[in-house]
């Protein structure tokens, strides 16, 4: 059995998802609380496996579950903390997880229905494990890919046209000789490019070479990607 305390401001939804849990017959309800305070102070005195908090609760409805899962975390790493959210929002999850992912899960408040995700969620945080809902994981992407395409806005025209050339999968002497530029010209293209996309010198020169054609194929076909 988890023994779970569910937080929550509306208490149909407490009481519906307490309901669900325990008859599910794997999961212990310790007991159901409004808000962010409540739940700290009955996590400190019940010390539960694992708690599942809403991330908007009063007094301000902003982040209040985020910010209980990071005390609560801080206070009792043993303890699995599963935020639910109405929002799909990449920006939430980068919050909830910038510390550290271990005994998190940021999962929508649709799922609260799908008694199978919720319960796969409570147990994979209080072994220590995380879990990010697929539609987040989807917007997480989509703002890496954003970003990446960013980057290229950067490139001098120069640049641009040494990168479509590499993305034929053509050598430095063949770009030289495509583009009728020096050998040490494309070399330094292409150091530039791997700069400004922000592609380490530390990683291989083929690593590097394939990350930056795959944000220039990108930007050609986000639908692609």
């Amino acid at each position: 059995m988890i023994r779970v305390i569910i937080a929550d401001d509306h208490y149909l939804v407490r009481e519906g998802t307490r309901q669900l849990l325990e008859a599910s017959g794997e999961v212990e309800v310790m007991t159901t609380v409004a808000d962010g305070t409540q739940l700290c102070d009955a996590v400190d005195r019940m010390l539960p496996d694992a708690v599942l908090v809403d991330i908007r609760m009063p007094p301000s409805h902003q982040m209040e579950g985020i910010e209980a899962a990071h005390d609560i975390r801080a206070k009792h790493p043993s303890i699995g903390v599963v935020v639910l959210s109405q929002h799909a929002n990449s920006l939430y999850a980068f919050e909830l997880f910038k510390d550290g992912t271990s005994g998190l899960a940021y999962l929508l408040k649709d799922r609260v229905g799908d008694l199978a995700e919720l319960l796969r969620a409570l147990h994979e945080v209080t072994a220590g494990g995380s879990v990010v809902d697929p539609l987040v994981v989807e917007g997480l992407l989509n703002r890496q890919r954003q970003a990446a395409d960013r980057l290229l806005d950067t490139l001098t025209d120069r640049e641009r046209e040494v990168l479509a050339v590499m993305a034929e999968g053509r050598s430095n002497a063949a770009i030289s000789e495509t583009l009728f530029i020096s050998g040490s010209a494309v070399e330094k293209h292409i150091n530039s490019i791997f700069a400004k996309l922000g592609l380490a010198p530390g990683e291989s020169e083929t690593h590097r070479r394939v990350a930056a054609v795959l944000t220039f194929l990108r930007n050609l076909d986000p639908g692609n990607a």
